[in-house]
């Protein structure tokens, strides 16, 4: 069976940031994966799944209501091993086109108060799993250490 790009990157040396994982062609569009990395994988405590859950609810409400971007995003949604997000969007675009738009993401999180959008049991399949003070600190945590200093390393998969 083939390996899955995915799975040959070198999870040892991948920084947190903002990496493009994959580009489709889909009825002669582009769309654009982004791995949305919060966490160093294998080196640093995964996301707290009520944390991660949150985050999913926030930024896909705050992303499919951007007035600029809103009409791209296709699909933002967690990762398996709980230490990031995917983020799909039409367009051929690279890491850098949408770091203002994750700065501004993850500022809304870290910044966020109130009830969460979709956290009830007629909206959502697990509406007790959240967490949004831990959402808020790994939010601002990640916008502060990663989004608001971003290098080519934190924007370019490290090479095998």
């Amino acid at each position: 069976m083939k390996t899955i790009p995915s799975f040959t990157i070198d999870h040892i040396r991948l920084l947190r940031g903002i990496y493009v994982s994959r580009k489709d062609e889909v009825g002669g569009e582009t769309v654009t994966t982004f791995d949305i990395r919060m966490k160093e994988p294998n080196r640093e405590p995964a996301l707290g799944q009520g944390a991660l859950h949150t985050i999913e609810h926030l930024a896909a409400t705050y992303l499919r209501n951007d007035p600029v971007w809103a009409d791209k995003i296709i699909y933002w949604g967690p990762m398996g091993c709980l230490t990031g997000n995917y983020l799909l969007m039409k367009g051929d675009l690279q890491p850098k086109d949408i770091a203002q738009l994750m700065r501004d993401t993850f500022r809304f999180v870290a910044d966020y108060e109130g009830e969460i959008p979709g956290a009830a049991p007629k909206d959502c399949g697990n509406y007790l799993l959240h967490d949004l003070p831990m959402a808020k600190w790994e939010s601002a945590k990640y916008l502060h250490e990663v989004l608001e200093q971003l290098t080519d390393a934190n924007l370019e998969y490290p090479q095998k």
